[in-house]
Protein backbone atom coordinates (compact mmCIF):
# COMPACT_ATOMS: atom_id res chain seq x y z
CA UNK A 1 0.00 0.00 0.00
CA UNK A 2 1.15 3.73 -0.75
CA UNK A 3 0.33 6.22 1.88
CA UNK A 4 0.59 9.64 0.63
CA UNK A 5 -1.71 11.36 3.39
CA UNK A 6 -2.60 10.66 7.08
CA UNK A 7 -5.59 11.49 8.42
CA UNK A 8 -5.83 10.68 12.40
CA UNK A 9 -8.44 11.23 15.24
CA UNK A 10 -7.20 12.03 18.57
CA UNK A 11 -8.75 10.50 21.60
CA UNK A 12 -8.89 6.94 22.19
CA UNK A 13 -6.59 6.73 18.94
CA UNK A 14 -3.39 8.90 18.86
CA UNK A 15 -3.03 9.35 22.85
CA UNK A 16 -1.12 7.53 25.45
CA UNK A 17 -2.62 7.55 29.14
CA UNK A 18 -1.25 11.03 29.75
CA UNK A 19 -3.37 12.25 27.11
CA UNK A 20 -0.48 13.08 24.80
CA UNK A 21 1.47 11.81 21.97
CA UNK A 22 3.92 9.04 23.18
CA UNK A 23 7.91 9.69 21.90
CA UNK A 24 7.06 7.10 19.64
CA UNK A 25 4.24 8.91 17.86
CA UNK A 26 6.14 11.47 18.40
CA UNK A 27 9.68 10.73 16.39
CA UNK A 28 7.49 9.02 14.04
CA UNK A 29 5.01 11.92 13.01
CA UNK A 30 8.66 13.80 12.68
CA UNK A 31 10.26 11.37 10.33
CA UNK A 32 7.60 11.04 7.85
CA UNK A 33 6.09 14.76 7.84
CA UNK A 34 7.90 16.49 5.03
CA UNK A 35 7.13 13.98 2.95
CA UNK A 36 3.31 13.11 4.09
CA UNK A 37 1.30 15.06 5.69
CA UNK A 38 -0.13 14.78 9.17
CA UNK A 39 -3.95 16.06 9.49
CA UNK A 40 -5.09 16.26 12.69
CA UNK A 41 -9.25 15.76 13.32
CA UNK A 42 -11.08 16.00 15.95
CA UNK A 43 -14.51 17.29 17.70
CA UNK A 44 -11.96 18.89 20.15
CA UNK A 45 -12.07 22.84 19.44
CA UNK A 46 -8.53 24.37 17.80
CA UNK A 47 -6.58 24.65 21.21
CA UNK A 48 -7.45 21.23 22.15
CA UNK A 49 -5.25 20.27 19.57
CA UNK A 50 -2.60 23.06 18.44
CA UNK A 51 -0.64 21.99 21.36
CA UNK A 52 -0.65 18.40 19.79
CA UNK A 53 0.89 19.69 16.49
CA UNK A 54 3.48 22.02 18.07
CA UNK A 55 5.00 18.75 19.47
CA UNK A 56 5.73 16.98 16.63
CA UNK A 57 6.67 20.49 14.54
CA UNK A 58 3.02 20.13 12.08
CA UNK A 59 1.45 23.33 12.82
CA UNK A 60 1.74 25.05 9.76
CA UNK A 61 -0.44 21.31 8.22
CA UNK A 62 -4.32 22.08 8.21
CA UNK A 63 -6.55 21.50 11.31
CA UNK A 64 -9.70 19.32 11.36
CA UNK A 65 -11.48 20.88 14.41
CA UNK A 66 -15.43 20.17 16.00
CA UNK A 67 -15.54 16.88 13.46
CA UNK A 68 -15.18 18.78 9.90
CA UNK A 69 -16.92 22.30 11.69
CA UNK A 70 -13.88 23.92 11.50
CA UNK A 71 -11.00 24.17 9.19
CA UNK A 72 -7.96 25.87 9.75
CA UNK A 73 -4.55 26.27 7.59
CA UNK A 74 -2.33 28.90 7.78
CA UNK A 75 -4.15 30.87 10.65
CA UNK A 76 -7.16 31.21 7.80
CA UNK A 77 -10.69 29.77 8.39
CA UNK A 78 -11.40 27.60 5.41
CA UNK A 79 -14.36 26.24 6.42
CA UNK A 80 -16.82 27.16 9.09
CA UNK A 81 -20.10 25.64 9.98
CA UNK A 82 -22.25 26.28 12.98
CA UNK A 83 -25.11 25.36 15.03
CA UNK A 84 -27.40 28.71 14.40
CA UNK A 85 -28.50 30.35 18.08
CA UNK A 86 -32.39 29.82 17.14
CA UNK A 87 -32.07 26.04 17.73
CA UNK A 88 -29.82 26.55 20.16
CA UNK A 89 -32.15 28.61 22.48
CA UNK A 90 -34.97 25.41 22.09
CA UNK A 91 -32.24 23.38 23.34
CA UNK A 92 -31.35 25.40 26.21
CA UNK A 93 -35.24 26.25 27.02
CA UNK A 94 -35.72 22.76 27.21
CA UNK A 95 -33.12 21.87 29.66
CA UNK A 96 -34.83 24.44 31.83
CA UNK A 97 -36.82 21.15 33.46
CA UNK A 98 -33.17 19.09 33.33
CA UNK A 99 -30.25 19.12 35.08
CA UNK A 100 -27.85 18.49 32.42
CA UNK A 101 -24.18 20.75 31.46
CA UNK A 102 -24.78 22.19 28.50
CA UNK A 103 -20.79 23.57 26.83
CA UNK A 104 -21.26 25.69 24.24
CA UNK A 105 -18.30 26.01 21.78
CA UNK A 106 -17.22 28.39 18.92
CA UNK A 107 -13.86 28.05 17.52
CA UNK A 108 -11.44 28.59 20.41
CA UNK A 109 -13.85 30.35 23.20
CA UNK A 110 -15.54 27.60 25.03
CA UNK A 111 -18.37 28.33 27.23
CA UNK A 112 -19.71 26.57 30.73
CA UNK A 113 -22.25 27.90 32.54
CA UNK A 114 -20.79 26.65 36.02
CA UNK A 115 -17.35 25.55 36.80
CA UNK A 116 -18.91 21.73 37.64
CA UNK A 117 -18.14 18.26 37.82
CA UNK A 118 -18.57 18.13 34.34
CA UNK A 119 -16.26 21.34 33.28
CA UNK A 120 -13.28 20.02 35.71
CA UNK A 121 -13.60 16.69 33.92
CA UNK A 122 -13.30 18.24 30.34
CA UNK A 123 -10.23 20.41 31.08
CA UNK A 124 -8.56 17.83 32.47
CA UNK A 125 -9.33 15.62 29.24
CA UNK A 126 -8.60 18.63 26.98
CA UNK A 127 -5.83 20.82 28.65
CA UNK A 128 -8.17 24.01 27.92
CA UNK A 129 -9.73 26.43 30.09
CA UNK A 130 -12.92 27.45 29.33
CA UNK A 131 -15.35 30.89 30.13
CA UNK A 132 -18.02 30.70 32.56
CA UNK A 133 -21.23 31.83 31.57
CA UNK A 134 -24.91 31.34 31.01
CA UNK A 135 -26.05 29.57 28.23
CA UNK A 136 -28.38 32.33 27.77
CA UNK A 137 -25.80 35.09 27.91
CA UNK A 138 -23.92 33.09 24.89
CA UNK A 139 -27.08 33.07 23.20
CA UNK A 140 -27.75 36.36 23.37
CA UNK A 141 -23.90 37.38 22.72
CA UNK A 142 -23.71 35.22 19.70
CA UNK A 143 -27.02 36.52 18.31
CA UNK A 144 -25.43 40.00 18.17
CA UNK A 145 -22.04 38.41 16.17
CA UNK A 146 -23.93 36.61 14.15
CA UNK A 147 -22.00 33.38 15.54
CA UNK A 148 -23.15 29.92 16.52
CA UNK A 149 -22.07 26.86 18.31
CA UNK A 150 -19.32 24.67 16.11
CA UNK A 151 -20.16 22.11 19.25
CA UNK A 152 -22.91 21.61 21.73
CA UNK A 153 -21.79 19.13 24.39
CA UNK A 154 -24.77 17.87 26.80
CA UNK A 155 -23.37 16.24 29.81
CA UNK A 156 -25.07 14.74 32.81
CA UNK A 157 -26.59 11.61 34.28
CA UNK A 158 -27.34 9.26 32.01
CA UNK A 159 -31.27 9.15 32.52
CA UNK A 160 -31.29 13.21 31.63
CA UNK A 161 -29.18 12.34 28.72
CA UNK A 162 -31.28 10.17 26.82
CA UNK A 163 -34.07 12.20 27.68
CA UNK A 164 -32.38 15.48 25.87
CA UNK A 165 -31.58 12.38 23.09
CA UNK A 166 -34.69 12.02 22.37
CA UNK A 167 -36.24 15.29 22.41
CA UNK A 168 -33.27 16.38 19.74
CA UNK A 169 -33.97 13.51 17.46
CA UNK A 170 -37.51 14.23 17.43
CA UNK A 171 -37.34 17.81 16.95
CA UNK A 172 -33.75 18.07 14.71
CA UNK A 173 -33.18 15.07 13.18
CA UNK A 174 -32.66 16.61 9.84
CA UNK A 175 -30.38 19.99 11.21
CA UNK A 176 -28.26 18.31 13.74
CA UNK A 177 -25.83 14.95 14.14
CA UNK A 178 -26.11 13.66 17.02
CA UNK A 179 -23.18 11.69 18.56
CA UNK A 180 -23.72 9.70 21.88
CA UNK A 181 -20.06 9.53 22.86
CA UNK A 182 -20.65 7.91 26.09
CA UNK A 183 -23.87 7.39 28.41
CA UNK A 184 -23.64 10.50 29.84
CA UNK A 185 -22.25 12.97 26.27
CA UNK A 186 -23.91 13.85 23.65
CA UNK A 187 -21.87 15.98 21.31
CA UNK A 188 -24.12 18.17 18.81
CA UNK A 189 -23.21 19.20 15.39
CA UNK A 190 -24.39 21.00 12.80
CA UNK A 191 -25.79 17.70 9.94
CA UNK A 192 -23.83 19.40 7.29
CA UNK A 193 -20.14 18.36 8.42
CA UNK A 194 -18.67 15.16 8.93
CA UNK A 195 -14.80 13.92 9.16
CA UNK A 196 -16.02 12.31 5.81
CA UNK A 197 -16.53 15.79 4.06
CA UNK A 198 -13.85 17.62 5.89
CA UNK A 199 -11.34 14.81 4.40
CA UNK A 200 -12.90 15.21 1.23
CA UNK A 201 -12.69 18.60 1.49
CA UNK A 202 -9.00 18.88 2.31
CA UNK A 203 -8.46 16.52 -0.34
CA UNK A 204 -9.84 18.55 -2.95
CA UNK A 205 -8.91 22.28 -1.77
CA UNK A 206 -5.19 21.72 -0.62
CA UNK A 207 -4.14 18.40 -1.21
CA UNK A 208 -5.68 17.91 -5.24
CA UNK A 209 -3.11 15.56 -6.69
CA UNK A 210 -3.29 13.03 -3.38
CA UNK A 211 -5.88 10.46 -4.18
CA UNK A 212 -8.01 9.29 -1.64
CA UNK A 213 -7.23 5.59 -2.08
CA UNK A 214 -3.58 6.90 -0.63
CA UNK A 215 -5.41 8.50 2.37
CA UNK A 216 -4.84 6.62 5.51
CA UNK A 217 -7.33 7.15 8.28
CA UNK A 218 -6.99 6.52 11.56
CA UNK A 219 -10.08 6.33 14.41
CA UNK A 220 -11.67 3.93 16.93
CA UNK A 221 -15.34 5.61 17.46
CA UNK A 222 -18.83 5.47 15.80
CA UNK A 223 -18.04 9.36 14.05
CA UNK A 224 -15.06 7.85 12.51
CA UNK A 225 -16.62 5.52 10.50
CA UNK A 226 -17.34 7.33 7.27
CA UNK A 227 -14.02 8.72 7.25
CA UNK A 228 -12.54 4.95 7.41
CA UNK A 229 -15.16 3.79 4.61
CA UNK A 230 -14.13 7.10 2.49
CA UNK A 231 -10.52 6.55 2.51
CA UNK A 232 -8.47 3.75 0.64
CA UNK A 233 -6.37 2.81 4.17
CA UNK A 234 -8.99 2.62 6.57
CA UNK A 235 -7.38 1.89 9.97
CA UNK A 236 -9.20 1.71 13.19
CA UNK A 237 -7.05 1.33 16.56
CA UNK A 238 -7.47 -2.22 18.70
CA UNK A 239 -9.68 -0.13 21.49
CA UNK A 240 -12.14 0.83 18.66
CA UNK A 241 -16.39 0.15 19.03
CA UNK A 242 -16.91 -3.19 16.65
CA UNK A 243 -18.82 -1.22 14.34
CA UNK A 244 -15.53 0.74 13.66
CA UNK A 245 -13.76 -2.14 13.28
CA UNK A 246 -16.17 -3.44 10.66
CA UNK A 247 -15.97 -0.49 8.47
CA UNK A 248 -12.43 -0.21 8.15
CA UNK A 249 -10.37 -2.63 6.43
CA UNK A 250 -7.08 -2.98 8.92
CA UNK A 251 -7.11 -2.92 12.61
CA UNK A 252 -3.82 -2.16 14.66
CA UNK A 253 -2.51 -1.72 17.72
CA UNK A 254 -4.55 0.25 20.68
CA UNK A 255 -4.09 4.30 20.98
CA UNK A 256 -2.61 3.73 24.39
CA UNK A 257 -0.34 1.50 22.62
CA UNK A 258 1.15 3.48 19.74
CA UNK A 259 -0.82 2.01 17.10
CA UNK A 260 -1.15 4.58 14.71
CA UNK A 261 2.42 5.04 14.79
CA UNK A 262 3.37 1.02 14.53
CA UNK A 263 0.64 0.83 11.67
CA UNK A 264 2.68 3.80 9.86
CA UNK A 265 6.03 2.08 10.23
CA UNK A 266 5.25 -0.92 8.75
CA UNK A 267 3.80 0.58 6.09
CA UNK A 268 5.97 2.79 4.94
Amino acid sequence: MKIDIVFSDIDGTLLNNQKVFSQTTIDCFKKIKEDIPVILISSRMPSAMTHLQDSVKIEHLPLIAYNGGLIIHNNEILEDQFIPTQIIQQIVDFNHNQNIHISLFNNNDWYVPRNDYWTKREVNNTKTEPTIKTNQDVINLWSKENKGAHKIMCMGDSQDIQKMYDFLEKNFADSLHLYRSKETYIEIAINSISKKTAVEYILKKIYPLINIENAAAFGDNYNDIEMLEAVGIGVAVENAKPEVKLAANHTTLAGNKDGVAKFINQNL
